[in-house]
């Protein structure tokens, strides 16, 4: 029996490639796609932007034009809002009356505003439109605190308004002085009269003259007439705080004979004391037969 034979045949190795020796490095192969340049869009998106909103302006523009001619009224309601006690609305209303003829998109709302507010009694006003046809207006009136001199009233931040009747406010303390002065003199009252509240005293009349002195009249109160204060030119705190000290001493009790009280002295006052009033003489009984 013959023995097998079994035969090894080589690969054949001129047909395939030689077997790198050796580390080898794999890389991989980048697509075209990649190797290409991409488009800049970001520059197409930053000059995109403001050219729609441009036209989206432009569009909303023309379609209010096209669009005001329905939607604008005739004003039909004027409100007249605000605490008022010395002006009434009708007042308001015939002073604005000429305004209300305008559509309410061509109503003069700062043209309203400005004639209200030259109103004696009216210290600010609002005026705003409310859809689709209203104007509503918001009035301050003025604050009366004093009287100006004769022919004006102060409010309580030291400025001059007059009204046509000043006959209603004789009760008001009357202040006085240069016009350029009005703050100056209100803000002086003001202090003033907050010294002499607690002492049962107020102010009814307050005037700074034209060389800077103050002279001050206290209302009559339940204890007596009025008394004249001369305070000088100079440190009226001072001057007051004195008059305050040497009134719960010594005053006090006399104040129904004093006159005037002169505070321009550096250490003290000089007190000018009433006339005494002479009794009257009772007229004889006549008989008659």
């Amino acid at each position: 029996m013959q023995g097998a034979m079994v035969r090894h045949q080589q690969p054949a190795t001129g047909r395939n490639k030689p077997v790198p020796r050796g580390a080898s490095r794999l890389e991989a192969t980048e697509p075209m796609s990649a190797r290409l340049p991409k488009a800049n869009f970001g520059f197409i998106k930053r000059l995109l932007w403001p050219v729609l909103l441009v036209a989206a302006g432009f569009g909303a523009y023309e379609g209010a034009i096209r669009l005001m001619p329905y939607a604008d009224r005739p004003i039909s309601k004027i409100a007249v809002q605000g605490d008022l006690s010395y002006i009434s609305q009708k007042a308001v209303q015939q002073r604005i009356a000429p305004f209300v003829a305008a559509s309410f998109f061509s109503v003069d709302l700062s043209a309203m505003r400005a004639e209200l507010e030259t109103m004696p009694w009216i210290a600010h006003a609002e005026v705003r439109r409310v859809w689709p046809d209203e104007v509503v207006v918001r009035l301050e009136e003025q604050l009366p605190v004093a009287r100006w001199g004769d022919a004006a009233l102060l409010n309580n931040q030291g400025q001059a308004f007059t009204p046509r009747e000043l006959s209603n406010y004789q009760h008001l303390p009357q202040l006085a002085g240069p016009q350029r002065a009005q703050q100056k003199v209100m803000q002086q009252y003001q202090v003033l009269s907050q010294m002499l509240r607690p002492l049962g005293f107020s102010i009814a009349r307050l005037e700074l003259r034209e060389r800077g002195s103050w002279f001050l009249t206290t209302g009559a109160s339940s204890s007596g007439q009025g008394i004249e204060l001369l305070l000088g030119r100079d440190n009226l705190l001072e001057k007051m705080r004195r008059f305050i000290a040497i009134y719960d001493k010594t005053l006090k009790e006399q104040i129904n004979n004093i006159a005037r009280i002169d505070l321009r002295y550096a250490n003290g006052l000089a007190v000018g004391w009433r006339e005494p009033i002479a009794p009257t003489t009772a007229q004889p009984a006549v008989a008659k037969n």
